[in-house]
């Protein structure tokens, strides 16, 4: 196994595992590169809202043990969002370095940062919960078409292409979303005094300098493990953004055996989820 890249900080948001878009077998091959002190899961980790038995693989399955072990020498964030909001409840409960709550604020080189999922300031999310959540399922069908897409154009050794993000640069509407989203966003940190304000939720991975009322702030997004494949590292005193490596063969895990010693060996048998 090649050497972990050691990291102080983490930032990884919108996996959705229990959603056929997921990629978690790159994410388990991330995870297994990197040693970090902490690790901040940006919310929407499991997608609670189209949660079946039917589909948790085990590659999704796999996620959480991999996050779960790495409990052992890193404070990891469970931070919720509004696919997991059914978390929300256990905010502020904390065992040995794992935490779940709705936010953090942490002092970070001097610099103080704000991390939050970034579904409270979405306007569709707090008006129409129920139309959210049947784009969510639209977006899910819309993803398994594009796997099937590009599986054929890969055959033909074609590039790639995101239904998604063409749908999203064509509507002016969407474009005009997300960037009154990050404006928002830059202003309530501004005015809360913050240096840094990181999210997720709308699955646009950037780092931008910001201003509001002649008053910088950063603004980061992690993406996401849907179509982006991203992460936010914090090392020597900067952030950057990490892109999984595309790559047209298929990803395989090798094998390996379950520990029964530990709580998490069978994971699968004690996740169960309401319908939301």
């Amino acid at each position: 196994m090649s050497e972990k890249r050691p990291l102080d900080i983490v930032v990884i948001s919108d996996v959705h595992l229990g959603i056929y878009g997921c990629h978690a077998k790159e994410l388990i091959q991330y995870l297994d590169s990197i040693d970090p002190k902490v690790l901040i899961l940006n919310g929407d980790i499991i997608d609670i809202w189209q949660f079946s038995k039917r589909y948790f693989p085990k590659s999704h399955t796999k996620v959480i043990r991999r996050i779960l072990k790495m409990t052992s020498k890193t404070d990891v964030y469970y931070l919720t969002g509004n696919h997991d909001e059914a978390l929300r409840k256990y905010a502020g409960f904390g065992l040995g370095n794992l935490t779940i709550d709705n936010k953090l604020i942490l002092e970070v080189d001097g610099k103080k940062h704000w991390f939050f999922h970034g579904d409270v300031y979405d306007v569709t999310m707090k008006n129409s919960k129920w139309l959210a959540k049947l784009g969510g399922k639209g977006y899910d069908l819309l993803i398994i078409l594009n796997r099937l897409v590009n599986n054929i154009l890969e055959s033909m050794g074609k590039e790639k292409m995101s239904f998604s993000k063409k749908v999203k640069n064509g509507v002016k509407q969407a474009v005009k979303f997300i960037s009154d989203f990050e404006q928002v966003v830059a202003e309530i940190a501004v005015d809360k005094q913050f240096d840094v304000v990181c999210c997720g939720h709308i699955h646009q991975p950037i780092i931008k300098e910001m201003q509001h009322n002649g008053k910088p702030v950063l603004y980061l997004n992690s993406g996401d493990w849907v179509e982006s494949l991203t992460s936010l590292e914090y090392t020597a005193g900067q952030w950057s953004l990490y892109q999984y490596p595309v790559s047209k063969s298929r990803v395989v895990l090798p094998e390996e055996e379950e520990d029964p010693n530990q709580p998490w060996g069978d994971i699968s048998k004690v996740i169960s989820f309401p319908n939301q």
